[in-house]
Order: C-alpha cells, then structure tokens, then sequence
C-alpha cells in the first residue's frame, strides 16, 4: 500500500470469503502475520495485510497522509464493502479510527496492546520515548533497535523471534530516517464503532498498553477485555499458535464465514 490514489503497492491477499484486514505494529511490518496469515485463509477468510508508508516495501510519503484513510483506500481498490480488521499495537489505533470513520463497513474488531491517540504516556512509557529519541540524537541506530526489541517483546518470543523483530524495526528505522511527512493522526469517537471488539492485552507489557484495553472496552459498545497472563507487547509474535486461535475463535464467532 503506497499513496492514497495509488495503492498497488505492498499489500497481500489470499483466500476466499469474508474480508479480514492485519494491521501491523510500528515496530514491525506486514511479515509480523507470517504464522497467523495462512491459518486465517484456511478458515475461509479473504485476508489481506498490508505495509504502512515507511514499512516494509511500501516507500516514505511525499504528501501529508493518513494511515487509516490509506486503509480505506485499499479497501476500496479491492472492492470490499465489509471487512474484520485485527490490529496490533498502532495498527490497533489505525483499526480504530477506520471502524469510527467509517462503522458500517467494520464487522469486527480484534485490537493486540493498541495504541490510543490522545493517551497520556504513564513513566515506562515515557522513559522509553526519552531513552529512544536520546539514541536517535546519538546516531546510535542499532541501540533503537535492541531497545525496542527488549521493551517489546515479552518473555514468551524467543531468539528467531527476537531476530525477526530486530530485522522489521531496523528497517523502518532506515526508511524513515528520509521520511519528510509522518501520519496524522485523526480525531474520533470511541461510541461511533459498532463492530464487536476484542480488547487484548499482555500482562507483561507496558501498564499504558493495559489501560488503554480496558479502556476501549468500557468506551466501545460491544466490547470487551481479554488479558494475557503470560504476554507482553507482541503476543501474536510471542505465542503464535496461541494467538491464532484466540483470533480464528473470535472471528468466527463475530464474523462467520458461513
């Protein structure tokens, strides 16, 4: 997915029936779905995962844009009228605003440690912003990457995981180092969504990361908070099988594709 009237770039798709959309976490990229993309297609979804501007193959923007109406325009160069999105972490905020901006078109709503526009970082999360805007000042590129790797992921991922993540947020890192635009992010109402919502969130993870779920579920109509003990950030990287099925349950509860 590239410009907003040009999105014939870096996007996936496979299977058939109802559309559901994976929205990466800005540590990550659209590979961060590798284990859960085929499995989805299996159950008889129409999945589609896309790279945000500065992610993986989709280059840096040269015009003022936002993420979520990038989304809808995918939605619309695909013909989709309907779709379940699952976003994790700011993918989870890009999901948010699409179902707010446009409920109709939203059947369900499966949010990994969301991010929440207008959240008011807690002392971990700003001391990590702090810690990283000062290894970005220092030129220090591969000290960003290992700390975020750290903060990220939770006790769960192991090394190839780790790896993974490193390789992802590196080359973000690089992408954006040329990027003269980043998103904007758009103003919305919690109570406008209308999709059933599973709120998740990792015990492990950053105590923001938890308010904001249990936030969403009190501010969104149909929604409800699900908390992983063993998580951290990226539970679906950190446990994939695990988190497949939570999502394959989810969706077939919310979403059937039958």
């Amino acid at each position: 997915m590239t410009l907003s009237h040009d999105v014939s770039g870096s996007h996936d798709e496979s299977g058939p029936g109802p559309a559901l959309v994976l929205l990466h976490s800005s540590v990550c990229d659209r590979r961060m779905w590798d284990p859960q993309w085929p499995v989805l297609a299996a159950a008889g979804y129409r999945v589609v995962r896309c790279d945000f501007r500065g992610f993986g193959d989709s280059p840096v923007a040269d015009r003022p844009y936002g993420d979520a109406a990038d989304v809808l325009d995918l939605l619309d160069h695909l013909g989709i009228e309907r779709a379940a999105l699952v976003g994790s972490s700011y993918g989870g905020q890009v999901a948010l605003e699409v179902a707010a901006t446009r409920p109709d078109a939203v059947t369900a709503l499966a949010l990994l440690c969301s991010a929440l526009p207008g959240h008011v970082p807690g002392p971990a999360l700003r001391s990590f912003a702090e810690r990283e805007d000062a290894l970005f000042d220092a030129g220090d590129l591969a000290a960003a990457v290992e700390l975020n790797v750290a903060t990220w992921l939770g006790p769960e991922a192991g090394g190839e995981t780790r790896e993974q993540v490193r390789r992802m947020q590196r080359h973000a890192f690089e992408a954006q180092l040329t990027a003269e635009f980043d998103p904007t992010e758009g103003k919305f109402d919690l109570s406008r969504i209308a999709a059933p919502c599973l709120a998740v969130s990792g015990a492990h993870d950053l105590p923001d990361f938890r308010e904001i779920a249990a936030h969403l579920a009190a501010h969104i109509p149909a929604a409800r908070h699900l908390e992983l003990p063993w998580a951290g950030h990226l539970p679906s990287l950190e446990r994939p099988n695990t988190v497949t099925d939570l999502l394959t349950r989810f969706l077939h509860e919310t979403a059937p594709t039958n």
